[in-house]
């Protein structure tokens, strides 16, 4: 009797049956471009069932990382706040209470002592009220206030780039659970089927048909593949945590494959590359931290010039502590002062050097950013590129990994093939299937990652449809206030 002639149908079975499974796991990601954005458009989801754009939407809602971001923006908003306090007066107010004891004493003539003419304790109560304004200060204030607002748009460009950076690790989370979940379904099923061509072997074995050895290499590939299998578990439940942080709820039971985004992004690296430099928020940022060390320069310069103020000053007293008799008494003064610094130390003129090398510094800051985004969107739009091919080499691979499979799964019915032969050609279709979904994970996370490398990654372009959040708004409220301590949210 040929070896692997004995009772192949079974083993056929199982061969055909696994190929059916890694078929459907194989395609999930693929289906994309199909179903995803008529399911999404419609709103009709299975229970625990979740899209990209919904977990999206959830990770821009609750990202912690975000959120705090954004609270850090709206604590930017009030040096603006701070710096007009400048322009405002500052206004005191004073009260006191005393109580004196007082003895007076006269003389007689110009021989005789003295002798107490009146004595007796007075109190007394004073209060007033001072205010200043600064007139002139050497223009620091209205600097001071061009450097605060500078501030509030380098806040605003990096919470821009805390939201891209938010929107892709959740879309890199969200196709990396997709994968996983799709690798461990064919590791399952490798191993289902694994086991029944071992339960077939063995039976052979019984009878004679096949010998020891196709047996311990039934069982050595059952091993790898559980081992397999508990390395895409172990892979998995590290994608649901990662899917929790990054996203803030727990991952549902089933994910609707995603589609890429390449429509959103230019057509060529050279469309990228330019409109990266003026929209990715890296480099808004840099421009804006130089305005920023720009006004500073002039702030330190403005300490040598003159400052010039105006104090009013009011107070009202009932009673003295230095006579019986006076009742109450008022005094009103305004005065004005000019204080003109001539040295102090050479303290200003330090600030001032060190004002001008913290400018140059941002300024070459700007060009190492201008030079990291230029490399990031090249290295992206290479990777995307990589992607697309990679997608259509692994399936070609898959193509050939199953017709290779049906030929030596024939040839093994008719005693032409071993049982080494069979198990080899079903791993090398579970390893093409495995990078498959690995290709389309990339595709897909590639197209996210170009259109954040170009600072267009945001729900706006994305079209999430969900109420964004506008920085602005707390920066009106908060910006000509006087006074309060409660937050525009209560607080």
């Amino acid at each position: 009797m040929v070896r692997g002639q004995g009772r192949p149908g079974a083993v056929g079975r199982c061969i055909t049956a696994f190929a059916a499974v890694a078929t459907v796991a194989g395609i999930w990601l693929a289906s994309a471009s199909a179903s995803e954005l008529p399911v999404q458009r419609r709103g009709v989801l299975a229970a625990g069932t979740t899209t990209m754009n919904v977990a999206l939407i959830q990770a821009y809602q609750n990202n912690p990382q975000l959120n705090a971001q954004r609270a850090a923006t709206r604590a930017t908003d009030e040096n603006v706040a701070i710096a007009l306090g400048g322009y405002r007066p500052r206004v005191t107010g004073n009260a006191s209470l005393a109580e004196t004891h007082l003895e007076t004493f006269s003389k007689s003539g110009p021989t005789s002592g003295c002798t107490p003419t009146n004595c007796g304790n007075v109190g007394s109560a004073q209060y007033g009220i001072t205010a200043t304004q600064t007139l002139f200060n050497g223009f620091q204030t209205g600097n001071r206030t061009r450097q605060a607002e500078a501030q509030v748009f380098s806040a605003r460009e990096l919470l821009r780039t805390t939201e891209q950076a938010t929107l892709l690790s959740a879309a890199t989370a969200y196709m990396n659970l997709l994968r996983d979940a799709a690798i461990l379904e064919l590791q399952r099923s490798n191993v289902t089927v694994l086991e029944a061509t071992l339960r077939q072997t063995r039976d052979r074995f019984n009878v004679g048909e096949v010998t020891r050895t196709d047996v311990a290499q039934a069982e050595s590939r059952l091993a790898a593949g559980r081992s397999q299998l508990l390395t895409a578990q172990s892979n998995y439940i590290t994608s649901r945590a990662t899917y929790r942080q990054v996203i803030g709820v727990e991952p549902p039971a089933q994910l609707v494959p995603a589609m890429p985004v390449d429509r959103l992004s230019p057509r060529n690296l050279a469309g990228a590359l330019a409109r990266a430099r003026t929209e990715h928020p890296t480099i808004t940022t840099a421009v804006y931290n130089v305005d920023v060390a720009a006004y500073q320069v002039k702030v330190a310069e403005g300490a040598l010039l003159p400052i010039l103020t105006l104090q009013g000053n009011a107070n009202k007293q009932h009673g003295s502590t230095s006579n019986l008799v006076t009742s109450s008494q008022f005094a009103a003064s305004a005065t004005a002062q000019l204080t003109v610094p001539i040295y102090q130390g050479g303290q200003e003129y330090a600030t001032i050097r060190q004002s001008k090398e913290t400018l140059g510094q941002r300024r070459l800051d700007l060009d190492t950013a201008r030079d990291q985004v230029q490399s990031t969107v090249t290295q992206a739009w290479g990777q995307l590129e990589a992607a697309k091919a990679q997608i259509e080499a692994t399936q070609a691979q898959v193509a050939a990994a199953e017709i290779a499979l049906n030929g030596v799964r024939e040839e093994a019915r008719v005693g032409q093939r071993t049982t080494l032969d069979v198990l080899n050609a079903q791993q090398d279709l579970v390893n093409a299937r495995v990078a498959l979904v690995t290709a389309q994970r990339d595709r897909v996370v590639a197209s996210y990652t170009v259109l954040a490398a170009v600072g267009s990654l945001s729900p706006q372009i994305l079209g999430l449809g969900i109420p964004t959040y506008d920085a602005m708004v707390h920066y009106q409220q908060v910006r000509d206030n006087w006074g309060g301590v409660r937050t525009p949210d209560g607080r």
